[in-house]
């Protein structure tokens, strides 16, 4: 009896034994090596989810490129982006007033064509330029009034002489025409463009910031550098700093972007005047090294210039402003001013450059 029982006893311990150990050679499941875990098992850390991209922020990236582009550039520097698209902006310095010196040429033209949609006045009105009209810096027309004695053009001309030439003393007519510089402000107070101030003109603001008083004969030829280098160093100095703590043609970098982003999507003017306003801009030849050399090929920019006054080592109102347009159709407006750098024009123009190329480099990112 006792033999049979022990010999039942091992048959029963070798059944259980046989029921409970996996098999030799059998893989483990991941199932069960979740439920069972062996002290040598490192579980992979878990996947995160892959943030998709919204067109409503702007990529953390970008505003850390940007934010280092701003930081590291000598002088007061301001920057503001805006996706036309998204409704998001980023900038620095974007609320502070800076000099706009040829950028404000956009608002004189947009008041022309403000008074060309309401009928007031038309593209092909004729403008008659004389001695007397010139004004002073880059004024090809100057040429044409000293060889021919006076130059009749129309307004679509001097359109595209003021912005995409930025031709001072075609931008001077265009501004007597639409109705002085109380017509620009008007345009851009009913329109509620924000911290945009327009100045006196060409030949009165530029006469003061260089601390000289206006008269017509410093128009020709280099008349206006010749008594502007015989001031004493202190009174120049002194109507730049004056200039430079309160510009009279000052805005505001975000200001510039929301009108740009305003002007994109037909809120300021009519659809043609819109279309030819843009397609003007898209002509525009100065500052190609600017913003406009770090957007891509295939890419469409429009945009507008704008440079101050040099004093010592000292620039001033050195700008570029416009409208970046992305192959898909994303938009961005803007715009980086310098108030005052002391940088050389090769790194001004590689920093410019290097906004665009940010914002190219992060669309739908």
């Amino acid at each position: 009896m006792i033999y049979f029982r022990t010999l039942i006893v091992v048959i029963c311990v070798s059944i259980l034994t046989a029921c409970v150990a996996p098999s030799q050679g059998r893989p483990v499941t991941p199932n069960q090596r979740a439920e069972n875990p062996s002290p040598r098992y490192n579980p992979p850390p878990p996947q995160r989810e892959k943030a998709v991209p919204s067109r409503n922020r702007p990529s953390p990236a970008l505003e850390r490129q940007i934010a280092e582009l701003w930081r590291t550039f000598p002088g007061k520097t301001g920057i503001a982006i805006k996706s036309i698209d998204g409704g998001w902006s980023i900038g620095h310095r974007a609320d502070q007033n800076f000099p706009q010196q040829s950028v404000s040429k956009l608002w004189v033209a947009m008041t022309v064509l403000d008074k060309v949609d309401q009928g007031r006045i038309s593209l092909s009105d004729s403008i008659r330029i004389g001695p007397d009209d010139l004004t002073l810096f880059y004024q090809p027309l100057a040429a044409e009034v000293k060889r021919e004695g006076a130059v009749v053009k129309s307004v679509y001309t001097l359109l595209e002489r003021a912005l995409a030439y930025s031709d001072n003393t075609a931008n001077d007519a265009l501004l007597r025409h639409a109705g002085g510089p109380e017509a620009v402000n008007d345009f851009i107070r009913r329109s509620r463009l924000g911290k945009i101030k327009f100045g006196p003109g060409e030949r009165l603001m530029q006469s003061q910031i260089a601390g000289l008083k206006w008269d017509q004969s410093l128009s020709q030829g280099r008349k206006f550098y010749t008594a502007r280098a015989n001031l004493p160093i202190e009174t120049r100095r002194r109507a730049l700093a004056d200039y430079l703590a309160d510009p009279i043609d000052g805005a505001s970098p975000d200001a510039i972007v929301n009108a740009l982003d305003q002007l994109a999507r037909g809120k300021l003017l009519s659809a043609n005047s819109t279309q030819l306003l843009q397609s003007i801009l898209k002509r525009t030849r100065s500052g190609p090294k600017r913003l406009k050399a770090g957007v891509p090929s295939d890419w469409e920019f429009l945009h507008k210039t704008g440079t101050g006054q040099v004093l010592g080592g000292t620039s001033t109102g050195y700008n570029d402003v416009g409208i970046m347009t992305a192959p898909d159709g994303g938009r961005y407006a803007v715009a980086v001013m310098l108030g005052d750098t002391t940088a050389p024009i090769p790194e001004r123009m590689r920093m410019m450059q290097a906004v665009t190329r940010a914002v190219a480099s992060y669309h739908g990112r």
